[in-house]
């Protein structure tokens, strides 16, 4: 595993947005785990974040792209954090553009925010964690609906690796259904494979119990499964 990735695990540690408990995720699943983004709330912690996110759409994606979008509301924060890390990292100026929940109604009106999206212009989704898939159902439509444009990719912090609404897991079915790439940050099993019984911080994060209740989750909603 990269060593990037590692630290990005202890960063999600540190941020507190890994949690480990009981909870419930945007599709209805109770969950063991969950990853909240709003727990990145500093500017050192938003510049790493944007440094991990962009290492990772290089990887992914390379740089011949012009939009981040960042569906609101975590997403903003994202897309504005990676557009500045692509501009320091690699020299790469690309604009981020992110929706309004209510559309704005004096002004400049309109329900978007940023760069304005183009005939021609190729955009990356990028967002916090996908589950079943829901929020990208939202948010493909909304983006094409701005101008004949190509939708690149999605890339997320964390694939939690499991079932969209069929047997495939989210991603690979987001990707299929709207012909585009789909990438994350890390993985859930690599970040169990760097927590599980390894202790970090003088701590065990992910300790024998916890492992047997996110592979009982997995057995349930894992992909394949």
């Amino acid at each position: 595993m990269e060593q990037y990735k590692t630290d990005f695990i202890h960063f999600m540690v540190d941020a507190e947005v890994l949690k480990f408990g009981d909870f419930v995720t945007k599709s209805g699943r109770k969950t063991p785990f969950f990853i909240n983004t709003g727990f990145y709330r500093t500017g050192s912690q938003l510049k790493k974040l944007g440094e991990y996110y962009a290492k990772a759409i290089e990887s992914t994606f390379g740089t011949d792209f012009d939009i981040l979008f960042g569906p609101a509301y975590k997403g903003i924060p994202l897309s504005v954090a990676a557009a500045i890390a692509l501009s320091e990292r690699d020299g790469v100026d690309v604009g981020y553009c992110a929706n309004r929940k209510e559309e704005k109604d004096h002004g400049e009106g309109g329900k978007l925010l940023g760069t304005p999206i183009k005939d021609g212009d190729r955009v990356i989704i990028i967002e916090d964690v996908t589950t079943a898939g829901t929020s990208i159902r939202e948010t493909y439509p909304l983006i094409k609906a701005q101008a004949d444009c190509e939708v690149k990719g999605l890339i997320v912090s964390v694939d939690r690796q499991e079932r969209g609404t069929g047997e495939k897991g989210a991603l690979d079915e987001i990707g299929e259904t709207f012909g585009m790439k789909t990438s994350a940050i890390v993985t859930m099993e690599e970040v169990v494979e760097v927590l599980w019984n390894k202790p970090y911080q003088g701590q065990t994060i992910i300790d024998d119990e916890l492992k047997s209740r996110i592979d009982d989750y997995y057995r349930q909603y894992g992909a394949g499964k």
